[in-house]
């Protein structure tokens, strides 16, 4: 009995560490999932919540998730996203920049969109999401659980501009730390 159980345990393991999306996250795709609009085909503002499978093991039960927003006329799109990389060496934990594929593969995990918010309506939020990401209170803190994470940063701004009408998966571990402010 006692073989068969670490029999058991043993392939298990194996099936675990073989199955995870690990491999070597240098190597891992960051292609766009070619789901977000085109900055030169959307004039539009546009605004986008993407989720894809945490990097490694961690993706079986939990996601990424970022915010993605365009002005009307932008050639790109600003993406926040918290990570937490860096941050114990004074990095900030939220990061924001520009990209024409706001929409890319989390580190081999295909992204779903959780919201598209385009026109007047996303004309008007842009720039409260960027007040609020100002105004963001764990910007330099980052522990993957149970939060501060990535997260905790789209609850958080879903908690200041209700109006996005943004709704988390249940797999979004430390969306909850979100209401500790």
């Amino acid at each position: 009995m006692r073989k068969a159980f670490s029999l058991v345990g043993f392939l298990l393991g194996a099936v675990m560490l073989t199955a995870c999306s690990s491999g070597d996250w240098r190597t891992a795709s960051r292609k766009s999932a070619g789901i977000a609009p085109e900055p030169a085909m959307q004039q539009q503002a546009v605004i986008e919540a993407y989720a894809a499978d945490a990097f490694g093991w961690r993706g079986w039960f939990a996601v990424h998730t970022w915010l993605a927003v365009k002005p009307a006329n932008a050639d790109q799109y600003t993406v926040y996203e918290v990570v937490g990389w860096g941050v114990e060496n004074g990095r900030d934990a939220l990061r924001v920049y520009q990209t024409p594929t706001p929409d890319r593969y989390w580190y081999g995990a295909k992204p779903e969109k959780l919201l598209s918010i385009t026109g007047e309506k996303a004309a008007q939020l842009i720039p409260r999401i960027q007040e609020v990401s100002q105004n963001y209170p764990w910007m330099d803190e980052y522990e993957a659980v149970p939060g501060p994470n990535s997260n905790t940063y789209p609850a958080w701004v879903a908690l200041q501009i209700p109006e996005l009408g943004l709704k988390l998966p249940f797999s979004a571990i430390g969306s909850g730390y979100a209401d500790n402010k």
